[in-house]
């Protein structure tokens, strides 16, 4: 009854013969016994090896038990298959899965397979295959891809994936290739590469063993000498060695002296001295070398002693993770990669300076507006940035494309803002001029009012401002280096406000009405320029502009009641830093805070709270010596 499927099948075929060779280690399905099995089929050149493995790879493959022939398979019903040919996968009919065992691989042999597979992916017409197999190399390398990889680089006609086949090419020759010019060579080529991929396969071949010999050493594969007491060989381990190899007494810890003090107590009475005699450490080591001369405890070497033994012993590093010529190249390799990684990550600080000091610019330069033309320490500008913020959510509501929501939420952020700083400055701060400490507590009563009235609307949880999904992810240099594209966009919008803000001050009739109010209100005003409308529209200016920060802000923090209190501070430190009033103090300001605390956390990366305790007190200290700010402003902000 089930003889009929094998009979026609061509037990001959050389894909079924290899099958057969190994047949009982494929049905036993043993991790620890498949491997040959699996290099025979992917080494074996046939049409049908790769279909064979991916098929059984899926659980397809079923044993004829009778016959011992194999075959695909799939299920019609609970009883019933429907078998094919392995050899050309030409159906041979339906019949009931009694007699036929089905293999099914576990986990790790699937792995296996897998690994086998990719050489056949390698040259896989789909260039998606291609790639995935290649992912596949990264992910597990093994020696057999090397032969695959070096037969499929020139063939390949997609120069992207043609130059990450001759990429891992060259670092699988590094790590398997039996000759050592070749691997040299390859190790050369990647000299001042410093990507992670590089550097973890170049590391293994400089691992060493530390030893130690009564002469100097000879020989091509001793790294270096160590000298007992350095960073590279501390004194404990040094000596650690010597009494690991019989060669020196142990070192006597004060926990095992207590021990075996403890342990021969006899009478009250330990080593000739009373237990309460034993009171002091000079006591107890008396104590202890009486029982040494008894025979007791074991005779603990001295410093002295400890000293002359690592005397008499050269101890050295001995290459022991390939050969020393290709250890030698590996390591001058990884010393030119260190230079190059210290240079990315220098640069890596850069951007992430300037990046942050991008952010504390569009913060800031709004209050540097306020503050320098009016002298209005304005504490509720944080929470400008906050409605900006809030206002970007709720446009996002109602416009669920994120790139066009944002263009809106932008202007729109704008106009809210400056209405509300409007309304702020017709309504408050004006009947407050000269009288810097009691506009100080009404902005903060406002600010406190401004939160209330954002937890009572949008509650107390974090909403989320969504960037565009061109906005998402990150531009990568190199494995070291790389901003994301918010932090760019963030950037780019900085210097379009700093751009847009000088054409307006120093190409408009309204920037020259609000330089002349900055620099000398009451000429301005006999020169008939109304100083009231201008405090007026300034502020609001400063606190549009504080909106629209909110909105980049938003892209990237949490939007929440309190987020403008993240940046109040900031803001503050970088217009006193740079100068009151003035923009490119401002800028300069945002600089200089951006990179003293990104540099300050990459010393104390654990604790950013650190970071800005210690540039407050460094910005205290500068007031005292440039109290006016880096570029200081004259005029009415220069003499408030």
């Amino acid at each position: 009854m089930f003889a009929a499927p094998a009979l026609a099948q061509d037990a001959e075929a050389p894909i079924q013969k290899l099958l057969q060779e190994h047949g009982d280690v494929i049905a036993k399905s043993s991790r620890k016994t498949i491997g040959p099995a699996i290099d025979a089929l992917a080494a074996s050149g046939l049409p049908a090896a790769q279909r064979v493995l991916e098929r059984w790879q899926a659980k397809e493959m079923w044993r004829d038990e009778e016959s011992g022939l194999f075959v695909f398979a799939e299920e019609i019903d609970r009883d019933t298959i429907r078998v094919f040919d392995p050899a050309d996968g030409a159906q041979i009919g339906a019949v009931p899965d009694k007699g036929f065992k089905q293999l099914k691989p576990n986990s790790g042999i699937r792995g296996m397979i897998g690994a086998a597979l990719v050489q056949f992916q390698l040259g896989d017409p789909d260039p998606v295959t291609r790639a995935t197999a290649l992912d596949a190399i990264e992910r597990d390398p093994e020696a057999s891809h090397l032969a695959a990889l070096r037969k499929v680089v020139d063939s390949e006609g997609d120069p992207k994936l043609k130059a990450r086949k001759a990429r891992l090419e060259r670092l699988l020759t590094i790590r398997f290739d039996e000759d050592d010019a070749a691997r040299i060579e390859a190790i050369e080529g990647f000299a001042g590469d410093p990507a992670v991929d590089v550097r973890a396969t170049l590391n293994p071949l400089v691992a060493t063993r530390v030893e130690f010999a009564e002469t100097a050493p000879q020989g091509d594969d001793i790294a270096r000498i160590l000298k007992p007491g350095d960073a590279a060989l501390p004194r404990t381990e040094a000596y650690a060695l010597l009494v690991k190899d019989g060669i020196a007494p142990p070192i006597l810890t004060r926990s095992d002296k207590r021990t075996a003090l403890i342990d021969n107590i006899r009478d009250g009475a330990v080593g000739g001295y009373r237990v309460a005699q034993l009171d002091t450490e000079a006591n107890r080591d008396a104590a202890y070398a009486g029982l040494v001369e008894a025979g007791i405890a074991s005779a603990a070497a001295s410093e002295a002693e400890i000293d002359a033994t690592l005397a008499g012993y050269v101890f050295f590093e001995r290459f022991t993770g390939a050969r020393p010529t290709v250890a030698r190249s590996a390591l001058a390799a990884l010393k030119d990669i260190e230079t190059k990684v210290g240079l990315n990550r220098a640069a890596d600080l850069v951007l992430d300076a300037l990046s942050l000091a991008s952010i504390y610019f569009l913060a800031a330069i709004g209050l540097a507006i306020t503050f320098g033309v009016m002298g209005v320490i304005n504490m509720a500008h944080g929470e400008f940035i906050m409605m900006g913020a809030y206002t970007g959510y709720v446009v996002q509501q109602i416009i669920p494309d994120y790139t066009i929501s944002i263009l809106i939420a932008i202007p729109l952020a704008f106009a809210v803002t400056f209405g509300a700083g409007v309304a702020m400055e017709r309504l408050v701060i004006r009947w407050l001029r000269h009288r810097p400490l009691e506009t100080l507590l009404a902005t903060f009563g406002i600010s406190v009012a401004l939160q209330q009235i954002a937890k009572n609307i949008f509650g107390t949880q974090a909403r989320p401002l969504t960037s565009p999904a061109w906005l998402d992810g990150s531009l990568v240099l190199n494995d070291i280096v790389s901003i994301s594209y918010i932090r760019i966009a963030i950037f780019v919008l900085a210097l379009l406000f700093l751009g847009l803000f000088l054409f307006v001050m120093n190409r408009t009739r309204i920037g020259l009405e609000v330089r002349s109010v900055t620099q000398n209100p009451r000429m301005a005003g006999s020169m008939g320029i109304n100083p009231d409308r201008i405090n007026m529209l300034t502020f609001g200016l400063g606190s549009g502009i504080a909106g629209i920060a909110g909105v980049a802000i938003g892209l990237y923090a949490k939007v929440t009641s309190e987020m403008g209190q993240d940046y109040i501070v900031q803001s503050f430190m970088t217009v006193v830093v740079g100068g009151v009033g003035n923009i490119w103090g401002t800028l300069v300001g945002a600089t200089l805070v951006g990179t003293m605390q990104k540099g300050i956390e990459w010393f104390n990366p654990s604790n950013t709270l650190a970071a800005q305790t210690y540039m407050i007190l460094f910005i205290i200290l500068f007031i005292q010596v440039r109290p006016r700010g880096i570029i200081a402003l004259k005029g009415r902000a220069a003499e408030a």
